[in-house]
């Protein structure tokens, strides 16, 4: 790939925004020179005027900059007029934002009333019908100016009325025209978009802002990333950016996956307004939404990390691929590096591991009357326990980490691990453990001399530990050093954070870690936060802290430990309660260890908007449901009161149901 193709962002190793086009949405300016904007979409029904009125209210109060509501067809393009007048008789000024799918008429009506419009190319006067066709030059030149004719209309009222427009493309709703040419990737996303673009700047017609949405966090950074080179590439304008992952989930999950996708993207420089997807109540969003846009700030202000790496260009070439998945080649070290999946280290330097509960929360489970340990699928692999080591014997599935000083104390130095600082490992009379070491270093101490000294170790694992606010930077950083000096020792990300609140800390973790994760590297992960008053809170933190490891490899695809929620926000659309359906389903099939399971509340983000499922359950109709294996409808019209044992029920088909194992948690 040239040099010139790998350039999408101002800088990869120093936070610098990217320079936007500044668009207008009533009264609302967007771009560069704006703060980056946070938006939310109702669910309410849209024909439901005081419904809708009421939950923008709340979602305006909670942050939202815009607000977007479905219109579906032409009736609730309509109603728009009654939600927006209503909302300015009772003082509120946010911009309306129209969400159109398949009904140009809607769009056209919505465009005349609302201060902004986003249609999907995929489904927008395109054929989505899940056929493949072999479309030749002269056959898709005929789709492209069908297409033109119908979206003209749409540009022409928009210039008229001073309407901006989100062309928003979603991995799981490429049309049959574009699939069939450039498959399901990144660039499929980008050309779809960038088709409907080049009509609008034929028309003169700039007022837009671009998305490229994907259910997988490693996917919508890839398409993001292309745009924005291909953007420049073809010297077209250089668009806003409206970031989100689409059909994030719920909980923590939802969270994991918003912030890897949104939050590495802000790093980058890239975005300039943001919709955190949840299937939660909308007002949730926004404040995760500002804190990722608040994280990206604080990167801006921390971003002279090392005086070693000296940035000589503005535009630095990367040194991988940006736009897809190549994981970076190292030698194994025990199970670390090579083909092992990345490994998950507890922190317990902190508190004192005194008898087999102290391990409960990292997912090992003693039970007294057969004298054996048993793991969950959130079992740690590793606990780093400082300088004081565990008085009993680990389980055979957990490996135990101590400061060198303290390991060298201990008679058992085969079953228990060196964690070395750079000091120690220079000491010409250390003393290694013959298979596996860990030394624990910072971006600074990549010296020529130490450069030189570790590639003689074949045995060592690389504890990267950042301090910096710029995690995700600094640690990529580190790795583009790493590649240009040949090192290929295995690295753990490492990363302790300070006084922060726990859903700040899934957040931050999940960006800075989970940034560079989905790029490649990294072959382990341990992250931390402060140290709390008394060990039984200490311990109830230790658990949440293992399951966001566990989550951001997870939402990596790293390493598949759980069983994954593609569920869409809710909206207008929805035939069912989201947040109820996906609770239930999660009940009874969250032990399927690496199923992906996909939950939608409407045809339009049926089959296409879980494209990374295995299984769908989308609602059709009231109390009916259809059940998917991956993008093929398997059964129709299934009542909802059977629909999950339905569900069920295909999976056992496939062979991959099995019985939940219950292992109680108490603490």
């Amino acid at each position: 790939m040239q040099d010139f193709q790998k350039k999408y962002c101002q800088s990869l190793t120093e936070y610098s925004r990217r320079i936007t086009n500044q668009i207008k949405i009533g009264d609302l300016s967007l771009g560069s020179d704006s703060p980056i904007r946070v938006q939310s979409m109702t669910t309410i029904d849209t024909m439901d005027t005081i419904g809708s009125v009421e939950q923008s209210i709340r979602m305006i109060e909670s942050g939202c900059e815009l607000v977007r509501i479905t219109a579906p067809s032409v009736k609730e393009a309509q109603n728009l007029e009654n939600i927006k007048n209503e909302l300015r008789k009772r003082g509120y000024k946010t911009p309306l934002v129209a969400d159109i799918h398949f009904t140009p008429n809607a769009a056209e009506l919505a465009a005349r009333i609302v201060e902004k419009v986003r249609i999907n190319p995929g489904n927008y006067a395109d054929k989505k019908r899940f056929d493949i066709i072999d479309y030749t030059n002269e056959s898709y030149a005929i789709e492209l100016e069908r297409i033109r004719e119908r979206f003209l209309p749409l540009i022409k009222i928009c210039k008229e009325y001073g309407t901006a427009m989100r062309i928003g493309t979603n991995h799981g709703s490429l049309s049959d025209r574009i699939l069939s040419r450039y498959g399901d990737t990144p660039l499929g996303m980008v050309e779809s978009a960038l088709e409907f673009l080049r009509i609008c700047e034929d028309e003169n017609y700039f007022n837009i802002v671009i998305s490229m949405k994907s259910s997988n966090p490693q996917v919508m950074v890839q398409a993001y990333r292309l745009l924005v080179q291909r953007l420049e590439e073809e010297k077209l304008k250089p668009y806003p950016l409206h970031l989100g992952v689409t059909e994030a989930g719920e909980g923590e999950d939802g969270r994991i996956k918003s912030s890897m996708g949104i939050g590495t993207l802000l790093e980058d420089g890239l975005g300039d307004t943001v919709r955190v997807s949840l299937t939660e109540d909308p007002e949730f969003e926004a404040p995760v939404a500002r804190s990722l846009i608040t994280k990206s700030a604080d990167s801006k202000q921390n971003n002279h990390f090392s005086e070693l790496i000296k940035h000589d260009t503005a535009f630095p070439v990367s040194p991988i691929n940006p736009y897809s998945y190549t994981r970076r080649e190292t030698f194994e070290v025990g199970n670390f590096g090579g083909l092992n999946v990345p490994r998950v280290i507890a922190d317990y330097s902190t508190i004192d591991v005194e008898n087999h509960d102290d391990l409960k929360p990292i997912g090992h489970f003693y039970l007294p009357l057969p004298d054996k340990w048993r793991m969950n699928d959130l079992g740690a692999d590793y606990i780093y326990s400082g300088k004081k080591a565990a008085p009993f014997m680990l389980p055979n599935g957990l490996k135990e980490i101590l400061d060198y000083r303290t390991w060298q104390t201990q008679t058992d130095k085969q079953n228990k691990l060196p964690l070395f600082s750079v000091e120690d490992f220079f000491d010409p009379s250390k003393e290694l453990h013959e298979s596996l070491n860990f030394l624990q270093l910072t971006i600074d101490d990549l010296t020529p001399v130490f450069i030189e000294f570790i590639k003689q170790y074949k045995n060592i694992v690389i504890v990267v530990n950042s301090k910096s606010d710029a995690s995700m930077i600094e640690f990529r950083t580190f790795y583009f050093q790493i590649l240009k000096y040949g090192i290929k020792n295995p690295v753990i990300l490492s990363k302790k954070y300070g006084n922060i609140p726990e859903s700040d800390f899934q957040l931050f973790a999940a960006t800075d870690c989970g940034g560079v994760l989905i790029e490649g590297f990294g072959d382990g992960i341990m992250v931390a936060l402060p140290d709390l008053t008394t060990k039984q809170d200490k311990l109830e933190r230790l658990k949440t802290v293992n399951s966001t490891a566990f989550g951001i490899l997870q939402a990596a695809r790293t390493r598949m430990s759980k069983t994954e929620y593609i569920s869409c926000p809710s909206c207008g659309r929805t035939l069912f309660d989201l947040q109820e359906t996906t609770a239930m389903i999660r009940k009874r099939t969250d032990h399927l260890k690496g199923v992906k399971i996909g939950i939608m509340g409407c045809i339009v983000n049926g089959p296409g908007e879980m494209a990374d499922a295995d299984y769908g359950y989308v609602g059709i109709g009231k109390d009916k449901i259809a059940l998917y294996r991956g993008q093929i409808v398997i059964k129709k019209a299934v009542h909802a009161d059977n629909a999950v044992n339905e569900l069920i029920e295909l999976i056992k088909e496939d062979g991959r149901w099995f019985e939940q194992e219950k292992l109680e948690y108490s603490m």
